[in-house]
């Protein structure tokens, strides 16, 4: 500390250890935000990945594996069934927002679906 009550760090032109410290907490903590979005979004795309595949397979192929290859029905089927499960992913997203919409400018707190 100085002659006048004021400590080193904080004297002009010097170096202020605590917001250099305070600086770098804020970068590991956004950071470490940033890292669980990231996972969260990984997981989430594996999920439908997942359930793609599962309900894809179970409709499409048959349990009795004859071929090596998928034949034409099987590939025609699981490209529509691809496109299906996009397609009622988008739908149900589009009323889910309209829902939450809707929920916001009444003030209502729970969806109506």
């Amino acid at each position: 500390m100085s002659m006048f009550g004021r400590t080193p760090a904080a004297t002009s032109g010097g170096v202020n250890h605590e917001r250099i410290e305070m600086a770098i907490n804020e970068l590991v903590h956004r950071s470490c935000r940033c890292r669980l979005l990231t996972l969260s979004r990984i997981d989430m795309v594996s999920d439908v990945f997942n359930r793609i595949v599962a309900s894809c397979h179970n409709k499409c192929i048959s349990p009795r594996y004859t071929e090596g290859d998928l034949n034409k029905g099987e590939s025609v089927c699981i490209d529509r069934c691809v496109a299906k499960f996009f397609e009622v992913n988008k739908k149900v997203g589009e009323k889910m927002q309209s829902a939450g919409a809707n929920a916001q400018a009444t003030g209502a707190t729970s969806f109506g679906l």
